[in-house]
């Protein structure tokens, strides 16, 4: 299989190249020469800007294009026209932040979409990120119709992953000491493995398989109490975990998913954000990897190439025995 990939250095790119290849397909990485330019020596690869730049794929076909790098629906639209008559299959990365409506659990493929207030906005933001990507998951549809394969993932994890925001867990057990851990321990959480991810895209892609799919995982209900207990197996033996509730962190001003990553109270409007549809996936093959799996490749990743580098995402150190010590003086005998 000869596949394209728009990008091919940064995280879920990276990771379906390394896939690709592994199972010796033909790879080309077209981006800009910004990152990753030591990464896959066997691929070929085309150095230019996809806003504007196309003309230096040249004349090539692939079996398969894969768009892991289009946030902005004029540029997706561009790629999208320039190749939908030069590859059998357009495969574009989008995210389950598209759907209009995250405050209900199960969401599915059908459901609405987001929109954007200004048709012409192209600034990404937490406001805009959403409509942006709707507008082009639909792009894709549009220009490829049945050629066109839209992934949305939920949250993505794992190794060389930007964000820390499922890396904080396990590096903050590591580090030992008591731990505060946030909302109901039986809330369910969401989300997929980078490694798996790559893995069912090439497989998508040499099937040719068109259409909308959640990428999500695991298959089977997972709870943010299994989550806490594989970081901290995989962590510092001498640590142990809080439980402290929604109510007490708000009144704290603790801001969920950014202060502490995964966490999203039950009455958020985004409370479904971990408990979306992923069933036509799971059919499609996507097989997905033991959370202590993931918890303990994230962890050692992080030791070999971040080192003492800080956390992205979450609360310091500092500010969780603040809130632990408040937590007890009010006399919060609550532990979930």
């Amino acid at each position: 299989m000869r596949l394209l990939i728009l990008g091919g250095t940064i995280f879920v790119g990276r990771h379906c190249a390394a896939e690709a290849l592994s199972r010796g397909h033909q790879v080309t990485l077209f981006h800009r020469g910004r990152h990753g330019t030591d990464l896959f020596p066997s691929a070929e690869r085309i150095l230019g800007d996809r806003d504007g730049g196309l003309e230096a794929l040249g004349h090539g076909t692939w079996d398969a294009v894969l768009d892991p790098s289009g946030y902005v629906p004029r540029v997706v639209d561009a790629s999208a026209r320039y190749l939908r008559d030069r590859c059998n299959l357009y495969v574009y990365i989008s995210s389950i932040s598209a759907y209009a409506d995250l405050s209900r659990p199960g969401t599915a493929e059908d459901a609405a979409l987001a929109s954007l207030p200004d048709p012409t906005i192209e600034e990404v933001t937490d406001e805009t990120y959403g409509g942006l990507k709707a507008a082009c998951d639909e792009v894709v549809q549009e220009r490829l119709g049945d050629r066109g394969l839209v992934i949305r993932p939920g949250l993505i994890v794992g190794p060389w992953d930007p964000t820390d925001r499922f890396t904080y867990w396990p590096v903050r057990f590591a580090r030992g000491g008591e731990v505060l851990v946030p909302g109901d321990p039986e809330r369910p959480v969401q989300f997929v493995d980078v490694r798996d991810l790559a893995a069912w895209i090439v497989s998508m892609c040499e099937q040719g398989r068109g259409g909308v799919y959640n990428a999500v995982g695991p298959s089977d209900r997972t709870t943010f109490r299994e989550l806490i207990e594989a970081c901290r197996e995989a962590g510092a033996k001498d640590c142990s975990e809080v439980w402290v509730s929604d109510e007490f962190l708000l009144e704290q001003g603790v801001e969920p998913w950014s202060d502490l990553p995964l966490w999203l109270p039950d009455y958020s409007e985004y409370r479904g954000l971990d408990n979306v549809d992923g069933s036509r996936a799971w059919s499609a093959g996507l097989m997905t990897r033991p959370i202590s799996a993931s918890v303990k490749d994230a962890l050692d990743w992080f030791a070999a190439h971040r080192g003492g580098e800080p956390l992205r995402v979450g609360i310091s150190m500092e500010r969780e025995q603040e809130l632990l010590a408040l937590w007890r003086a009010g006399n919060r005998g609550d532990r979930l």
